[in-house]
């Protein structure tokens, strides 16, 4: 994929959210029509900001953010949708006082005679989801929660989905469940760039990631490359997993 032009791509963001205080500092990365970008490193490194900078939420201060080779650098986000954006936040990613459907058509207001189209869509995709058209959002489970989430950004048939900690607070079972999905997605053509704290689980399924520390990319590779490598796992995937375990051990008891 290296030999075509990037989908996505960031050269040397400086960015944060007041003025003279970045939290990334010349930040660079490229997303091929395709791929599943992986996006690990410890906490403050800058991850979760580099996802909102991409969509728009953080003003970048220098540096560009192109796709499919246009300037989209600190464009509103209702035009990065309309563009072939979508993002899914960590947290208040849905609507708890909608109903699952509600939710899915507020994904696609900008587009509506799509809509029965675009339903039945995503309702191929998340079987689950069909099942539960009716219930509000803020009676569905964690992983149910992230499901929709993923599902009303993906209404507007977006070429790259932007997912933050998409595993964040889930059950391992549950965990696993979030990486399926997400390879799932991929599969439909849709490009994906995900930041995650389960780092070994994260570069199993990316076909490239970043680490990222202190606002810089830190190492780039292939996914399993960089799990195997030695520095990242001394500096980065040691730490990292310490953290995954422990959380587990929280979420079993």
């Amino acid at each position: 994929m290296s030999d075509t032009k990037p989908l996505i791509e960031i050269s040397n963001v400086v960015a944060g959210y007041l003025p003279g205080v970045n939290i990334l500092n010349g930040c660079s990365l490229t997303a091929h029509a395709g791929e599943i970008i992986g996006i690990i490193g410890p906490n403050g490194a800058g991850k979760s900001t580099l996802l909102k900078a991409m969509f728009g939420l953080v003003k970048i201060h220098e540096g560009t953010v192109t796709l499919g080779g246009k300037d989209i650098t600190n464009m509103r986000t209702n035009k990065l949708v309309e563009m072939g954006v979508g993002f899914v936040p960590q947290t208040n990613n849905v609507f708890p006082s909608l109903s699952v459907e509600e939710n899915l058509r507020m994904g696609l207001f900008l587009r509506p005679k799509k809509l029965r189209e675009r339903l039945d869509a995503m309702y191929d995709l998340f079987p689950n989801l069909h099942e539960r058209k009716d219930r509000s959002a803020g009676a569905l489970s964690g992983g149910e929660r992230q499901s929709l989430a993923m599902a009303r950004a993906l209404m507007m048939e977006p070429s790259v989905l932007l997912l933050d900690e998409p595993s964040a607070g889930l059950s391992p079972v549950r965990q696993d469940e979030t990486f399926i999905r997400t390879r799932k997605i991929n599969k439909t053509g849709v490009s994906v760039v995900m930041v995650e704290q389960n780092a070994r689980r994260c570069l199993q399924i990316c076909d490239r990631g970043y680490v990222l520390d202190q606002g810089k990319d830190a190492y780039s590779g292939a996914g399993r490359e960089l799990a195997d490598d030695p520095r990242v796992i001394e500096l980065y995937l040691g730490t990292l997993a310490k953290d995954v375990d422990a959380e587990r051990d929280d979420l079993a008891h």
